[in-house]
């Protein structure tokens, strides 16, 4: 069932069926996974992928892909839109915000972040103010608590963040070294941190 979302809330971006002539008919060799994967969640309906809201003039924002969205007791939130917040912060130099499961709202967002070269000011004033910041611009709802300040962001070779090797690791979850990882000793110092901050035990 497709149900279209309000003004500025949360939700899958779709295309409503058919597609223009020629537009991605399938997928090579795999007619029914591209049925169930792209065409089966929203019947009529071509799923993108992507996750983004409609603003009160009608226009689209893409905010990122459905991954990236996580569901913090019943709200649906992105974390890029978090990391966007993040990265205004004068002393960041990178970060990433992931979903990390929660008995109580499913799923909490954390911050791991990154610092530029010569930040001197404490860590933990870093951090408050980071959590400051996701309060004012996305509101209570992101219930986002927790910044950790960390050496390094765990990286592919082609610099893509791995986000849900990391999320893996502070859930317990097992997982597999991932095989285009620029530097695999990131990982024990990221389990180190989470460890450090009482994420994982």
């Amino acid at each position: 069932m497709c149900k279209e979302a309000k003004p500025n809330e949360m939700g899958d971006v779709v295309v409503k069926l058919p597609l223009p002539p020629g537009t991605f008919p399938t997928l090579w060799g795999a007619d029914q996974r591209y049925e169930e994967t792209y065409m089966s969640n929203y019947p009529g309906y071509y799923q993108t992928y992507d996750a983004g809201h409609i603003d009160e003039d009608g226009y689209v924002w893409i905010m990122s892909r459905t991954d990236d969205i996580i569901n913090v007791a019943g709200h649906r939130l992105s974390t890029g839109a978090m990391e966007e917040v993040l990265a205004e912060h004068q002393d960041v130099a990178e970060c990433a915000v992931l979903g990390i499961a929660d008995k109580l709202k499913g799923q909490l967002p954390i911050g791991l972040l990154t610092l530029k070269a010569g930040v001197t000011k404490k860590h933990e004033d870093i951090s408050k103010e980071c959590v400051q910041m996701i309060r004012q611009k996305i509101g209570p709802v992101a219930a986002f608590k927790t910044a950790i300040v960390i050496k390094r962001l765990p990286k592919t070779r082609s610099g893509k963040i791995l986000r849900g090797t990391v999320r893996k690791i502070a859930d317990n979850e097992p997982y597999k070294m991932p095989a285009t990882i620029d530097d695999p000793t990131i990982l024990d110092e990221i389990k180190g941190d989470l460890k450090k901050h009482n994420i994982i035990k």
